[in-house]
């Protein structure tokens, strides 16, 4: 993990252009950074561990020489950060370099093999295993593409590389398995890499790059070959957004910038409705719903729980992604399996999405065009949020929810809710124009070690991802709970040092959720409440509070009541004095498991 690019440019000196574009990359989590290039004279390698600034003041990572070249920034997960465990890495004889994503599952074994040959490591990741591989094969007189093809015969895992040779100085060869890669096609100038955001300044027309292929790239061009060698014509599509919307535009940082385009991201996800209609004309004799996810997708899959089983009866289930394969075996063909992932390339969501197609129809909900999960599912909805940079999701997860209340909606024939949708980026408007209460609740507690957050029904799932948000990036123990599980245990927690944050709608739910807030307040808690700005009870009784347009009801209410929720955590993580487009630990594309 977790980003790489490469490029082979026609007339301009590749290291520059590798360092910014590997700086668009610096939202996905890493720990270290490396760029390689190649030229007549042979490979010329910089790397070291801290952030792209930090390394580059000290060793100035865009003085290499060439115009071929590959960069990466790298996550750890074997070996911790350090010079010798980044990316690029070498073969022995320091001829070929190579970049690469994902996890090799038998790299011990091989590695092991190699050491008994002679070979020598410098590393403790698995990456090393690569170059070396490919070293060995190329001495048996193989050229660079055999060499690397014999070379991926024998591992196993999850890997996207981009490879650079001294006996290639103007090659680069890429390759994919189960971790994404897109190939950039530019007036003379190629790339690869593994997300747009990397080469959006220098060409939208990308092409797709499947499992199990192969591709070439140099000053003539680009080829892509399948497993067996035989050349794929390609289809090449262009973005459909532009580099200014990934950049922070004036917010001092990219997830308040996120926060703020949440109205705009609806409008555009709402022009989804007609395909979803479709979609939905193609699900005869459907009679279960599984939606499949991880993390803020996960929450965003039990409101659609919620909303599918009140309006339609259907009896819909929700399961974590890494848990799936302890429920495949209750799929059928009469089971529709909904896969909902932001980048599309999640790993445990892949994994399931393969399993599902075996039984059952799948439907992915994505905000990446041509991602794993758009080319593996039956039915594709897109969210239109456009680039999230931020590693905490805000305009995808509304993306999420607005994409799942049209299909209920669609599919319990409600008109009323689909009309209803079309008010709720005014609403959003409404509710980020009063930020500053929210700024000012959190400057009050900003020093807290732990939090709750409850709510009923709809507002649970809001009540988890209000939790999720504040542990991301304020580092803040954050425990969200239905609210009338508090008195089978978690009650014994409360006391006047957790904040007790209430998700309070009007509706259904009132005042049974009024009873929990009650209990809490009765041992001492601070309470928070998001509620109805007509609600006399919060003005009088409640000690700090956000309010949200009294029209807003129950059943629409998580697609607003979220949103102080995650300015809380925003206000909150800058406090505190750290960055919340970059938490520790984190990465923005979990491509491995």
């Amino acid at each position: 993990m977790c980003g790489i690019v490469g490029c082979v440019l026609k007339n301009r000196k590749v290291a520059p252009i590798l360092l910014e574009s590997i700086g668009k990359l610096e939202y996905r989590g890493y720990d270290s950074v490396g760029i390689s290039t190649v030229d007549q004279n042979g490979i010329h390698l910089k790397k070291g561990s801290g952030k792209i600034k930090e390394v580059n003041e000290k060793i100035d990572l865009g003085e290499l020489p060439g115009t071929t070249g590959i960069a990466h920034v790298r996550w750890a997960t074997h070996g911790i950060p350090s010079t010798e465990n980044s990316h690029p890495h070498t073969d022995n004889e320091g001829n070929i370099s190579v970049v690469h994503n994902g996890i090799i599952e038998n790299f011990s074994e091989i590695r092991e093999s190699l050491e008994k040959e002679g070979y020598i490591f410098k590393s403790q990741t698995d990456t090393e295993i690569i170059p070396i591989l490919i070293e060995k094969n190329m001495n048996k007189g193989l050229n660079l593409e055999d060499a690397v093809n014999e070379s991926l015969k024998i591992i196993k895992g999850s890997y996207a590389i981009g490879v650079i040779s001294k006996d290639n100085p103007n090659e680069i060869i890429g390759a994919r398995n189960d971790s994404p890669l897109i190939i950039g096609v530019g007036d003379g100038d190629y790339f690869i890499a593994s997300d747009a955001t990397a080469i959006i300044n220098h060409t939208k027309n990308v092409i797709y790059v499947d499992n199990g292929e192969l591709v070439i790239l140099n000053s003539e061009g680009v080829v892509v070959k399948d497993s067996k060698g035989n050349v794929v014509d390609k289809d090449i599509d262009v973005i459909d957004w532009d580099a200014e919307m990934a950049q922070k535009e004036g917010y001092d940082y990219f997830m308040l910038k996120e926060i703020h385009e949440q109205d705009s991201a609806i409008r555009d996800t709402l022009s989804e409705k007609d395909k979803i209609a479709e979609i939905i004309s193609n699900l005869d004799g459907i009679n279960r719903i599984c939606f499949v996810a991880c993390g803020t997708s996960f929450h965003a899959s039990l409101t659609g729980k919620y909303l599918i089983e009140s309006m339609s009866g259907i009896s819909t289930d929700v399961i974590l992604a890494s848990e799936f394969k302890y429920s495949a075996n209750t799929l059928d063909e009469n089971t529709l399996v909904i896969f909902i992932s932001q980048s599309g390339e999640t790993a445990d969501t892949l994994k399931a999405l393969k399993v599902a197609k075996k039984t059952s129809k799948t439907l992915a909900i994505v905000n990446v065009l041509g991602s794993s999960a758009t080319r593996e599912a039956d039915f594709v909805i897109y969210t239109r949020a456009g680039p999230e940079i931020g590693v905490a999701a805000t305009k995808t997860y509304i993306s999420q929810l607005v994409c799942i209340y049209m299909f209920a909606a669609i599919l319990a024939d409600n008109k009323e809710l689909l009309n209803t949708l079309n008010e709720v980026p005014d609403y959003i408007s409404e509710v980020l124009s009063k930020e500053d209460v929210i700024k000012d609740i959190a400057s009050k507690y900003s020093d807290v070690n732990d939090f709750f957050f409850i709510g009923r029904g709809l507002s649970y799932p809001t009540a988890l991802e209000g939790a999720l948000k504040l542990k991301e990036i304020t580092y803040i123990h954050g425990e969200g709970y239905a609210a009338g599980e508090l008195k089978h245990g978690p009650l014994a927690l409360i006391d006047d040092d957790v904040p007790v944050v209430v998700v309070l709608p009007p509706g259904d739910n009132y005042k049974k959720t009024v009873s929990n807030l009650e209990e809490v307040k009765a041992r001492g808690a601070h309470v928070i409440v998001i509620g109805s700005c007509e609600d006399d009870f919060i003005k009088t009784e409640v000690e700090d509070s956000f309010c949200i347009n009294d029209k807003v009801k129950e059943i629409i209410a998580p697609l607003l009541y979220v949103i102080p929720l995650q300015l809380l955590s925003y206000y909150i993580s800058v406090e505190r004095g750290l960055d919340p487009d970059k938490p520790k630990n984190l990465a923005k594309c979990v491509t491995v498991e």
